[in-house]
């Protein structure tokens, strides 16, 4: 029986993102609270595949073209609302605690919130390999979940931490960078989720591992760029003082 497997390999890319990740944070979060939104991403997955498979059904039934049905089910079924649950996430458990106390700190969670929710994720689709499947399959879609969908996760909220850090940073323009950081990261997402399911041949692996290639450098760039700020008082992003 392989669920022991399953659980470790669906951790794993999860895992090693996260350490990768918090080695760029030079004041160390809290490993308590890290714990806590870690494993509050993963919870958040269980009402996005509820939301998820409702939206499609509605998506599905509206007298819309095939291509447009794929796309709206993609952007607004799927992307817009994992990237608001793992948002959720970090807003109920992280916004006005002193432990947010950088403007970097806020890609940091963000990215934790991603990985949590990609962790269960992967954990159900190694499950879906049945458990007597060979670990040499275990294995290799762990891999594949590696370098794809939970780095696009982690790299998707990522970008969006950055501009919710700018909220935080410039509340007059609290909304705007809302806004534009979640129809970012959505976009994004919706993309290589589009790609990797709908598109064939080269272009099947080359657009994902170019939009992540191209994310991985904008993310790190966001990254340094935050070390540099401080808060210069607590607000909420959208709050109006």
């Amino acid at each position: 029986m392989n669920y022991p497997l399953f659980l470790l390999f669906g951790l794993a890319p999860s895992i090693i993102w996260l350490l990768f990740y918090l080695r760029k944070d030079s004041h160390p979060e809290p490993k308590k609270l890290l714990g806590k939104i870690f494993l509050w991403g993963m919870l958040f997955t269980i009402p996005a595949i509820g939301i998820e498979l409702s939206l499609r059904s509605l998506i599905f039934s509206l007298p819309l073209g095939e291509t447009l049905k794929l796309i709206s089910y993609f952007f607004f079924g799927v992307a817009l609302v994992e990237e608001l649950l793992k948002y959720i996430v970090v807003r109920a458990f992280v916004f006005y605690r002193p432990q947010l106390n950088e403007p970097v700190d806020i890609m940091i969670y963000m990215m934790i919130s991603a990985l949590g929710f990609a962790a269960l994720e992967n954990i159900l689709l190694l499950s879906g390999l049945g458990p007597f499947s060979p670990v040499s399959n275990i294995v290799a879609l762990s891999a594949v979940r590696l370098v794809g969908a939970t780095l696009l996760h982690a790299l998707a909220s990522g970008l969006f931490g950055y501009f919710i850090a700018r909220a935080f940073l410039e509340p007059a323009k609290g909304f705007r960078y809302f806004a534009i950081g979640l129809f970012a990261s959505t976009l994004l997402h919706a993309i290589f989720n589009f790609a990797i399911l709908e598109l064939e041949g080269t272009a099947r692996i080359l657009l994902p591992l170019a939009l992540l290639a191209g994310l991985a450098i904008i993310v790190s760039f966001f990254f340094e760029r935050l070390k540099r700020l401080t808060f210069q008082r607590r607000w909420h992003p959208f709050s109006k003082s």
